[in-house]
């Protein structure tokens, strides 16, 4: 064994019992606790080393050390194996998630489920509209001058809105609009749609302009072009589990969770079976210094619909971490995308 690999070896067993304990970890502690098989004169000489290279820091009341974001970014960049999932805790997330009875049942399972496997901070984005499919187009007479549109897409998300018109219409138009537009997007991704459905609205009949150009503005403007960024957040509570983690304040967090955009681009960004793990200021919030996030993208195949992840303190078990975002992102995506 090399100098390199014995100290990242003393790195992971201080890592592992920081997260453990939650108290800085000494020279004793870890020949006490690990087998590496050197003397604790070794071992001194080589937390001196990652010391210096700022993998680990002393602090001021403690001779023991504490893992640094350099230190903890190496250790999650090393990982030899990601705890797997049981059988046993797989077949409980696929059941628990499958009994969901539409999008929004399963986006809340989903948030309590990582809650509680994790004990962090569990966020799920709903999918993102532009990435889904068309699955069906409902258009009804509310009134001889209103109609209600549904577009229902392949991921479980419905959108619909009251249109008002500037003419009266029949039932047969409606139905025949209807007709009309499940035959020219359905199936498409409502991403690619908008020149079929402004073809739509210029080729029909003359006395069917007025209803599909007030349909066709609606579907074009409030659901193609409407930007994504609704959440589902769960288990907030689990950041006051031990306040030491975030010693100045745990404010800097709730705002930072508060604000969506922020943390769409820590969970939205991930493509799906891909986890990653960001730490400290590599969450580029000023808000979340003191925080890991460790996200996952799900979808179908290479297609992402949306992005999940959790959120807690830099001391948080990473590998059991990784495998259960890993794990819940996959089932999440067979879900949602049908599969």
């Amino acid at each position: 064994m090399t100098h390199d690999e014995r100290r990242l070896q003393v790195l992971r067993a201080i890592v592992e019992d920081f997260v453990s304990t939650n108290d800085p970890v000494g020279s004793k502690a870890l020949v006490d606790r690990h087998s590496l098989g050197v003397s604790a004169a070794t071992i001194r000489n080589d937390m001196a080393v990652l010391e210096d290279e700022g993998y680990i820091t002393q602090p001021h009341t403690s001779a023991g050390r504490v893992p640094t974001d350099k230190g903890y970014r190496l250790f999650v960049d090393r990982l030899t194996q990601i705890k797997p999932m049981t059988a046993a805790e797989r077949k409980a997330i696929q059941s628990f998630l499958e009994g969901a009875v539409d999008l929004d049942d399963v986006l809340g399972r989903t948030v309590r489920l990582l809650a509680q496997l994790t004990r962090q901070v569990a966020v799920v984005q709903y999918p993102t509209i532009a990435r889904s499919g068309i699955r069906h187009v409902e258009v009804f007479p509310l009134s001889t001058s209103r109609v209600m549109l549904v577009v229902i897409t392949d991921s479980g998300r419905i959108e619909q809105r009251v249109i008002p018109l500037n003419v009266e219409v029949t039932e047969e138009q409606v139905a025949d609009l209807r007709s009309k537009l499940n035959a020219a997007i359905g199936g498409l991704r409502l991403s690619d749609a908008s020149s079929r459905v402004a073809e739509l609205a210029r080729n029909v009949p003359n006395e069917m302009r007025p209803l599909a150009a007030c349909v066709a503005s609606v579907l074009l403007e409030t659901l193609v072009e409407q930007p994504d960024g609704r959440i589902v957040v769960g288990g907030t509570a689990n950041l006051t589990r031990d306040l030491h983690d975030f010693p100045m304040s745990l404010r800097p967090i709730l705002e930072a969770l508060e604000e969506q955009v922020v943390i769409l681009r820590l969970i939205g960004e991930v493509d799906p079976s891909t986890v990653m793990v960001r730490i400290g200021e590599e969450n580029q919030h000023a808000g979340l210094a003191a925080a890991a996030v460790v996200s996952a993208g799900y979808g179908n195949g290479t297609q992402q619909l949306g992005g999940l992840g959790v959120l807690g303190p830099k001391r948080m078990d990473y590998p059991s971490n990784i495998a259960a975002v890993r794990a819940v992102a996959r089932y999440v995506g067979r879900l949602v995308s049908g599969g």
